[in-house]
């Protein structure tokens, strides 16, 4: 994600233009077909067939190139001592050197809040397998089997969402106020000013990556554990 959305912004291709078609069409289309994310982005003039194809071969090469060490990664991240500092510090890095722009661009807060969501959700993995409650299932297992589709699963499940939902939303509210008030107050950003002052870099980028790391945190660490409480695990 962080290499396609650099890329973006550094060869600066120009956006295709929509179709012709009104925009409630194209959106009705683009929700039918949420599968096939690659042709809605391309209905839609959000992005271009070269686009695409760059996309998939990079990903196809990504993927070629870090599979031998998805295991050692995956090792390292759960059961290094150093693994959450290295990993939030690697974050912070790259949101913070992300190519500056002659004009502002929302693919830096973009890129930002996927690596502060990444950053949080792996520092919550890493605790939890510090406190052994992960699930591993035992070697031969998988598929693990899915449980039967009941009533009671599917009250259980629509249950998880909400709360999951609600927590999620509550905690995005209450970080990002208390995160743009701090760094408002620290700049000295008059009221007035708020609006733009959210895209100068020493304020998008602190306040973004504090929310959502939070955000990763509680989502893979804090949710699970109140789902158990309440009896809808």
């Amino acid at each position: 994600m962080y290499v396609g959305q650099v890329l973006k912004d550094l060869l600066k291709l120009p956006r295709p233009l929509s179709p012709p078609f009104q925009f409630e069409v194209g959106l009705a289309i683009a929700l039918v077909l949420s599968s096939l994310v690659c042709l809605s982005r391309l209905y839609t003039g959000m992005h271009s067939l070269l686009d695409v194809i760059c996309g998939v071969v990079l990903s196809a090469g990504l993927m070629l190139l870090t599979y031998p060490y998805w295991e050692a990664f995956d090792r390292f991240q759960l059961t290094s001592s150093v693994a959450p500092v290295v990993l939030v510090l690697l974050t912070l890095v790259l949101s913070y050197t992300y190519p500056q722009l002659d004009h502002y661009s929302p693919t830096r807060g973009d890129t930002t809040t996927i690596l502060g969501v990444a950053a949080g959700c792996s520092v919550g993995y890493w605790t939890s397998a510090q406190l052994g409650v992960t699930f591993e299932p035992p070697r031969g297992a998988l598929p693990v089997a899915l449980p039967p589709l009941t009533g009671r699963a599917l009250a259980a499940g629509a249950a998880r969402y909400l709360v999951g939902a609600t927590v999620l939303l509550v905690t995005r509210q209450a970080v990002k106020t208390a995160s743009l008030r701090a760094l408002f107050s620290w700049y000295g950003v008059a009221p007035g000013e708020t609006g733009s002052a959210r895209r100068r870099r020493e304020i998008e980028v602190p306040y973004k990556f504090i929310t959502y790391a939070t955000i990763g945190v509680v989502n893979s660490l804090l949710v699970n554990r109140l789902f158990q409480l309440l009896g809808i695990w």
